[in-house]
């Protein structure tokens, strides 16, 4: 990773199982991470391969989403599936919110 950041923000999880993982990278300063947005880091294992993190962005606080020490050269794969899966039921969530809110405004009326 480039000095001077935090992380890697992904912006976008391909849905096929070799699709990318595009990102952007998150500056050293940035004070929280969005709301249901992922952000990794990775950097060289004691021994071989890479210690992969991933954090969650919630409301109030970020939490720990995985973790993959020593993972392999190809590690994207091996943590894209979670990365997927989290992201879409975050989407889900989110829209669901916005549904229920905007029914509750309309029952209001």
């Amino acid at each position: 990773m480039p000095d001077g950041v935090r992380g890697a923000l992904v912006r976008r999880v391909s849905p096929q199982p070799d699709g990318p993982l595009d990102i952007t990278w998150l500056a050293a300063g940035t004070p929280r991470l969005p709301l249901g947005r992922v952000l990794l880091y990775w950097e060289p294992a004691s021994l071989m391969g890479w210690d992969v993190t991933a954090q969650l962005g919630l409301a109030t606080a970020e939490v720990h989403l995985g973790s993959w020490p020593g993972a392999p050269d190809d590690w994207p794969r091996l943590v894209r599936p979670t990365v997927h899966e989290v992201i879409g039921l975050c989407a889900a969530l989110a829209f669901a919110t916005d549904a229920l809110d905007l029914s509750n405004r309309l029952a209001e009326v």
